[in-house]
């Protein structure tokens, strides 16, 4: 009867074992380093990239699908000008986990806001524009609550200088950009443990 029971007991372990599956984050909330490729002003010969911040949150998600909000800043001087833009995106997350590592792909929309006088030489310039963002990362956890991000995005905006204070008629300078890209890194906060596990007791 004990060689029967152990046997069983053997047989049936592997199995649960292996019905042990990862609970996906609540939430994701993420805070971290960004540089953008190119300043607002950067025609051919004279590109600047732009340090900043980002942060965002992922709401708890529905078979991988995340509704994600994300907000971040760019400082920087060109050509005599400052710059200073504000992003606020918004849009759709999907993810999954490749062993310990989960890996995301996202497209938002949303809106760039810009300080006026940011045009070669303090030329005005258009104050905000929609935006389009494409890209994706790959998060590596520390531990149960916290995880490294790096991330990589293409993002479209159509800013254009103006003629003058008085007259806001749009123009664009040739090689004024359109495209962009981001990279970032930083720390996601997982609220709940990303290494939850469930078990069954099934075959």
């Amino acid at each position: 009867m004990c060689s029967r029971l152990l046997i069983l007991t053997l047989f049936y372990c592997p199995l649960m074992l292996g019905a042990q599956t990862e609970r996906p984050p609540s939430y994701e909330i993420y805070a971290g380093y960004s540089l953008l490729s190119n300043s607002f002003n950067g025609v051919p010969g004279s590109r600047q990239a732009l340090s900043g911040e980002d942060a965002s949150v992922a709401l708890p998600g529905w078979h991988g699908l995340r509704v994600k909000i994300e907000v971040s800043r760019f400082s920087g001087n060109n050509l005599d000008a400052k710059q200073q833009a504000l992003y606020i995106l918004g849009g759709g997350q999907y993810e999954r986990m490749f062993h310990r590592e989960r890996g995301f792909v996202e497209a938002l929309f949303g809106d760039v806001g810009m300080n006026r006088y940011w045009g070669p030489k303090g030329q005005p310039g258009m104050t905000a524009s929609f935006v389009t963002q494409l890209g994706g990362g790959l998060d590596t956890p520390l531990n149960n609550h916290f995880a490294i991000r790096v991330q990589g995005d293409y993002r479209f905006s159509n800013l254009a200088l103006i003629q003058s204070t008085s007259w806001t008629q749009p123009y664009r300078v040739p090689g004024l950009p359109q495209n962009f890209g981001t990279v970032s890194t930083g720390l996601v906060w997982l609220p709940s443990a990303s290494s939850t596990i469930t078990q069954t007791s099934e075959p």
